[in-house]
């Protein structure tokens, strides 16, 4: 018989990552749990456990009563043996987490980027201050996700074009990784949130569902089989460009180097924070924002109403739009105007789509507690770390 030395430790390395994967999804859990639910024997898992021991990745943190014999030891993944940080970087904002390998965060800042000349400084003070509070060492980062407006090119990883931050470049991503030391990764914003809505929010566990962001500008993350979609070129879900009926096609989208392009027409020009606003002050409705002047057309119940009807009405040309080529069953509708409509919002939507679309989908508001898009970048972070560990 052909002698295969390979196999042994190939057969290790799967089982101390169906342990690993077993104790971050369900806690702390005995040898005999940890056998039963990957169908190691004890033998086996105790070995398992043995060398995730002498990694310093899982420790005993506590012990479970059993029948007549002595009590189990409890097994936990080491909460210290990875960290990672998330960010969100906004036109007038950064915010940055760090959590560890159980998605915990320990430390979260938010830094003025005009405070720095580029955006490596901005997102380096950014790091730097919350791995401070974390009392983390920047080199023990796994993994760090930055979410950011705009299209990300997926062959160079860069910004390849956002109208709110002009000053990402292109080779912005490979200077991150250098300043850091480490690889970066950056990702659309609304792709992020759509991570975490799969995560902790209305898709939670859903393998095919849509999500339309509606805040300063608009946008769409696609999940399909568990998966985000973002095209040959990065551009799926750029859906404030999709042309609508009533407003003039969007135009100057390809300009010259130093200028930067229009964002008038198309589905952005109706729901925007802006249109949104606009639109409220003509309904009687003025407040700071689009979500607050959303959420006093709420409250005001049925002085409110036709207000609501248009925003749903203008939101459902895109929501129908979508789902007669991806027909996803869900739609959630997130940002600050999504947030800020709840059921009052997402029932209309629903009805409108009705009226244009031979899809129903089922409308939802996003449920993540927090900041969607700096969960979604933890969470992002959080798996490669784990694929790191699991692989190393």
């Amino acid at each position: 018989m052909e002698r295969r030395p390979g196999v042994p430790r190939l057969l290790r390395e799967i089982n101390d990552r169906a342990a690993l994967e077993l104790l971050l999804a369900t806690g702390p859990m005995t040898r005999g749990q940890i056998g039963d639910l990957t169908g190691l024997s004890k033998v086996t898992a105790s070995q398992t456990l043995a060398r995730l021991e002498e990694r310093g990745l899982v420790e005993v943190v506590g012990a479970q009563a059993g029948g007549r014999g002595p009590n189990a030891a409890l097994y936990s993944v080491i909460a210290s043996s990875a960290y990672v940080a998330g960010l969100e970087v906004g036109p007038d904002l950064i915010s940055s987490a760090i959590a560890d390998i159980h998605g915990h965060t320990i430390a979260d800042v938010t830094v003025d980027p005009h405070a720095h000349d580029d955006p490596v400084s901005a997102v380096h003070d950014a790091i730097v201050k919350a791995c401070r509070g974390a009392k983390v060492g920047l080199g023990k980062l796994r993994g760090v996700v930055i979410g950011t407006p705009g299209v990300v090119d997926p062959r160079s990883g860069d910004v390849r074009f956002s109208f709110d931050l002009p000053g990402w470049h292109e080779g912005i991503h490979e200077a991150l990784a250098g300043d850091l030391r480490r690889e970066v990764t950056i990702e659309n914003d609304v792709n992020l949130a759509a991570i975490a809505e799969r995560a902790d929010g209305a898709a939670k566990g859903l393998d095919d569902f849509v999500l339309l962001w509606s805040s300063r500008g608009l946008g769409m993350a696609v999940m399909l089989g568990g998966k985000l979609h973002r095209g040959r070129s990065g551009s799926a879900g750029e859906i404030g460009y999709l042309p609508v009926p009533g407003v003039p096609l969007p135009e100057d989208i390809r300009t010259l180097p130093g200028r930067l392009p229009s964002l008038a027409g198309g589905l952005q020009s109706l729901v925007s924070a802006e249109a949104v606003s606009e639109l409220a002050r003509e309904y009687g409705f003025a407040a700071a924002s689009a979500g607050e002047c959303v959420k006093v057309a709420v409250a005001a119940g049925a002085e409110g109403e036709p207000l609501l009807d248009e925003v749903a009405h203008r939101l459902a040309l895109g929501v129908a739009a979508v789902c007669v080529i991806l027909d996803p069953g869900l739609v959630v509708l997130g940002g600050e105007v999504g947030h800020a409509g709840g059921r009052a919002l997402t029932s209309r939507v629903e009805e409108a789509v009705a009226k244009i679309c031979p899809v129903r989908p089922h409308v939802a508001t996003s449920t993540v507690e927090g900041n969607p898009v700096l969960r979604g970048a933890v969470l992002a972070a959080l798996q490669q770390a784990r694929e790191e560990i699991f692989s190393s």
